[in-house]
């Protein structure tokens, strides 16, 4: 994976909460299973997150969580910069201190066509594109699933 778990994590929490009506919020303990993600873990993130401006956070009985902002506005190039911030992706593979096209290592043309890539996906990716895919797909898997039953049926 190109991101860390904590970032995967947010990653599958932010897609859950994208299908949370406005107005209305989403457990920890609930997202933590729809998603398989350890419910403490996912807790210090979403909090960390809420702390950041990313999410609305309730107490009580009906409280948890909800995004802040529409999912078609929140970019993964944010929430990886939110919670491990920008710095692999700008660091030189080859472990030099100066690295760029002027002083290249050897490594320097192939990672900055591929880090290039990396930051153009993570920019132009919002939870809302990741949400859509995936409801897309459990459908697609659904429909399939369906099939199979009337054909074993016949």
């Amino acid at each position: 994976m190109i991101y860390s778990r904590s970032v995967e994590y947010a990653i599958r929490a932010f897609i859950h909460l994208a299908t949370v009506p406005p107005g209305k919020y989403a457990m920890v303990k609930n997202i933590a299973a729809q998603s398989d993600i350890p419910s403490h873990f996912l807790a210090k993130i979403l909090q960390q997150l809420a702390r950041k401006g990313f999410l609305r956070s309730s107490k009580g009985p009906t409280g948890g969580f909800s995004l802040r902002k529409p999912p078609g506005e929140i970019t993964m190039m944010e929430l990886v910069d939110a919670i491990d911030g920008l710095t692999d992706y700008r660091r030189c593979p080859g472990g030099m201190s100066e690295c760029n096209d002027d002083q290249p290592c050897g490594m320097h043309d192939s990672w900055k066509a591929l880090r290039d890539r990396i930051m153009e996906y993570l920019e132009h990716t919002t939870i809302a594109t990741l949400a859509d895919s995936r409801e897309m797909k459990l459908k697609q898997i659904e429909k399939k699933s369906r099939v199979k039953r009337s054909a074993a049926k016949k």
